[in-house]
């Protein structure tokens, strides 16, 4: 299938993509940057936005920068961009992100606010307490990831607002961190994921993919995967069942304390 009609621009600066983000009104406009979820839904007619906003060319949106304790990604910065392993998350959950084609192109930023409840960098953001940058003609707000995603696919973010930038905070001294997902395939969406970050005697673990988004649960020290599992209420599908997910989430959550903790 091809996508319905659509209006296309590509501005050539922020103000701009941010007045034509205004200008639509209705929230019926996208914003394409990597286009790797974007394009398939187009394609599919899944959505049907009336106008595409195409920021590969507004300047500035390209920049990774280390500020004040914290990593700071770009809207089109790409996800096999070698600098975003300067923050040990993204090392660590970039490499199961799609495939070696789709990160070529995909953004960071653009994953965020897709909010897919089975996308990896959602879930490390959340674990790592980083924020989404959003601006729009009014001017810029930070959103705290945990209150960035709503549901699958739904965000805070308002119609005429575009993530900017993600903020990473790095790591102390003597953090540890450790990801770990089950997919079919590599590559594949996964059935179940999780996250573990250890700083000192507190332990901060987030799951993904069984949840409708990535969910911080609080976990017993002395059996972090059981105390998880009790936690969640996978709804199943044609690939496995409440029970194995909720399986899945044991072992997982078991293994990545036990990695973060070394």
């Amino acid at each position: 299938m091809k996508p319905a009609p659509f209006d296309y621009v590509r501005p050539e600066s922020l103000d701009e993509a941010l007045d034509a983000l205004a200008a639509d009104g209705g929230g019926e406009a996208k914003v394409l940057a990597g286009g790797q979820s974007l394009v398939p839904a187009l394609n599919m007619r899944l959505i049907r936005p009336t106008l595409l906003i195409d920021v590969n060319r507004v300047a500035g949106l390209d920049q990774v920068a280390t500020e004040d304790g914290a990593l700071r990604v770009g809207a089109t910065v790409r996800q096999a961009d070698l600098r975003l392993h300067a923050h040990p998350a993204l090392a660590a959950v970039l490499p199961h992100v799609g495939h070696t084609v789709t990160r070529n192109r995909g953004t960071v930023c653009g994953s965020i606010a897709h909010a897919d409840a089975a996308a990896e960098l959602p879930l490390a953001l959340v674990a790592f307490g980083g924020t989404a940058v959003a601006a729009s003609t009014q001017g810029r707000r930070e959103i705290p990831a945990e209150n960035l995603f709503l549901g699958p696919y739904t965000t805070a973010l308002a119609a005429d607002e575009l993530v900017v930038e993600t903020v990473w905070p790095m790591p102390a001294e003597g953090d540890g961190f450790a990801f770990d997902e089950v997919a079919q395939r590599g590559g594949d969406y996964a059935l179940c994921m999780a996250a573990a970050r250890v700083r000192g005697d507190e332990v901060r673990v987030v799951v993904g993919s069984v949840t409708p988004v990535p969910t911080v649960v609080e976990v017993d020290p002395e059996r972090p995967g059981e105390s998880a599992a009790e936690q969640v209420e996978p709804w199943g599908s044609i690939h496995a069942s409440p029970d194995y997910l909720r399986q899945l989430v044991r072992v997982l959550v078991d293994r990545v304390v036990a990695q973060a903790r070394e």
